[in-house]
């Protein structure tokens, strides 16, 4: 994922919304959401190429995000998949605490990495690139390529995106979340961030929906946790940076 947006207990009738889009470039092999053959009580996408995924849940309630921290700096082309840290989570039965706890002291062999995990309604977030782990009080986040909450213009915007359609909406539609993840605004140069990578790709790198030649948002998911956890899983998987898509929807009652 490149953007991960988090509304954590912090709307009436559900206590958990997440809305992340993925960014990849296009050739990269995937397979798109579904509970997974080997592993039937997970659902989420694959990434064909490395084994792991960029976002899923268990019929549990285990949950897990991750994106990339934007260091080309300090790239380590030999590094194991990211990807892997959002399985392993998933198929995992000790704590989201124990999790993390091990994952810390293999973090610095993985290139720059953010992952939000956890269990229905209580949430961690990690870094390799930050100061430990922290567990996410009621409120409403978002996670670029940076640590969390980095005032990047796409974190500001998503963010503020959220906050609106949850006020002015009882129970918010699907489409005005992902339309909120449609967003291809581009903000002035002045306002980029500089992450090593040229003020080009500053610019293409900046709207929360990405669109270029060979690299873009591949997929947007939207994550509905209900009080009564009662889970809708969507997934819109897009057609080399186009808005048309292809889409895939789950329902299902968590179980204890």
């Amino acid at each position: 994922m490149c953007l991960i947006l988090l509304a954590l207990r912090a709307h009436p009738v559900y206590k958990l919304i997440m809305a992340a889009n993925r960014d990849e470039f296009y050739d990269r092999p995937t397979a798109p959401a579904s509970f997974w053959s080997e592993s039937p009580h997970i659902l989420g996408g694959r990434d064909l190429r490395a084994g792991g995924t960029w976002l899923g849940i268990t019929r549990r309630g285990r949950i897990a995000a991750i994106t990339n921290y934007r260091d080309p700096a300090s790239l380590k082309p030999h590094a194991p998949s990211r990807g892997r840290l959002v399985s392993r989570f998933l198929q995992g039965h000790g704590t989201t605490e124990e999790y993390l706890a091990k994952l810390e002291s293999k973090a610095h062999e993985y290139n720059g990495f953010n992952i939000v995990v956890g269990e229905r309604d209580r949430l961690y977030w990690y870094s390799n690139r930050g100061h430990g782990v922290r567990v996410l009080e009621p409120g409403i986040y978002g996670v670029s390529n940076h640590l969390i909450d980095t005032p990047w213009p796409k974190v500001l915007r998503g963010k503020a995106a959220l906050r609106k359609i949850l006020s002015r909406e009882e129970d918010p539609s699907r489409g005005a979340l992902f339309s909120m993840l449609l967003d291809q605004s581009v903000p002035e140069d002045e306002d980029l961030p500089d992450t090593g990578v040229g003020i080009q790709w500053e610019r293409i790198l900046s709207p929360v929906f990405i669109s270029s030649r060979d690299y873009g948002t591949r997929s947007s998911t939207v994550v509905l946790i209900h009080q009564d956890d009662h889970v809708t899983f969507i997934e819109r998987t897009y057609y080399s940076g186009q808005r048309t898509h292809r889409e895939v929807s789950f329902n299902f009652q968590i179980t204890a």
